[in-house]
């Protein structure tokens, strides 16, 4: 079983003590957004193959990785350039770099991804922004990631509503970051990768199979999968799917280009950390 903490809010930043206790009880309910359904999930670490974390700030559950040692784990972060006008409580990437590469050196660099997701063009963050940047922080994570995904801003109606001066990136100009992002890449010895972005890249060098497929999750965990036929996949990319614990608008990132949260900053969070769900009041 895989267990997902990261497409529906950010775990690692924001919940790690609710998380942790969950470990030490032994499982965890979650609700299926659509149809409210509850599911258990046990933590056993002999039913669960990976713990599947995405977060924009892992320090807070970085400080106790320990606890997690019985686990196998794959971790992305994104790591963006974006100020907080955009990312309004991400701390700043430098102090994500470094934490990133905290999590590299304890778990190894298989169980590390970098994303830089997602890219949106404006008057500030340019074309030329994106690469300069790009190739900063590829610089510093040499040798403690092998790969990269990006992705580009998608507007859904939530987006929309946060963000309304985003607009589509042309192919044109997803083209000329997808050239100089892969050619920056390679001087890093980086795989770049898409997911659920078509072929459009793969030109250049790209892996558009997915970010997180079972080739991928067994380079991470040291062992094969079994997964049975026709579940856990992604219908648009080879991505296993595992059981997400989090809750949509819980998230307090803030972020402007947020699919996840319905409002754009919630305020006045109150965490229950010995119940089984995420809990929040606002």
């Amino acid at each position: 079983m895989i267990i997902n903490t990261g497409t529906r809010t950010d775990i690692p930043a924001f919940y790690s003590k609710w998380f942790l206790n969950r470990i030490e009880e032994g499982f965890v309910l979650s609700k299926n957004p659509y149809n409210n359904q509850i599911y258990k999930y046990n933590f056993n670490p002999k039913t669960v193959d990976c713990l599947c974390f995405c977060s924009k700030n892992p320090k807070p559950l970085v400080r106790n990785l320990d606890e997690l040692s019985d686990y196998r784990q794959f971790w992305f972060t994104t790591i963006n350039p974006y100020g907080r006008d955009i990312e309004v409580n991400v701390p700043d990437y430098k102090k994500v770099i470094e934490t990133f590469k905290e999590l590299s050196d304890a778990l190894g660099i298989n169980c590390v991804s970098w994303r830089y997701d997602p890219i949106f063009i404006t008057e500030r963050y340019s074309i030329d922004f994106h690469i300069e940047k790009f190739e900063e922080m590829a610089s510093e994570l040499y040798g403690y990631t092998s790969d990269c995904t990006i992705s580009f801003i998608d507007l859904y109606q939530k987006v929309l509503s946060n963000f309304p001066k985003a607009r589509e990136v042309t192919t044109d100009e997803r083209l000329e970051i997808g050239k100089n992002f892969a050619r920056i890449a390679d001087e890093y010895g980086i795989q770049m990768k898409t997911c659920v972005e078509g072929t459009l890249l793969d030109q250049f060098g790209f892996d558009s199979s997915g970010c997180m497929t079972q080739k991928v999750l067994e380079k991470a965990i040291g062992n094969n999968l079994k997964v049975p036929k026709g579940k856990y996949r992604n219908r648009e990319c080879n991505c296993l799917m595992g059981r997400d614990i989090g809750l949509y608008n819980t998230c307090m990132h803030g972020c402007k280009y947020c699919y996840a949260n319905s409002i754009e900053i919630i305020y006045y969070f109150s965490l229950t950390t010995d119940t089984n769900f995420i809990f929040f009041s606002n």
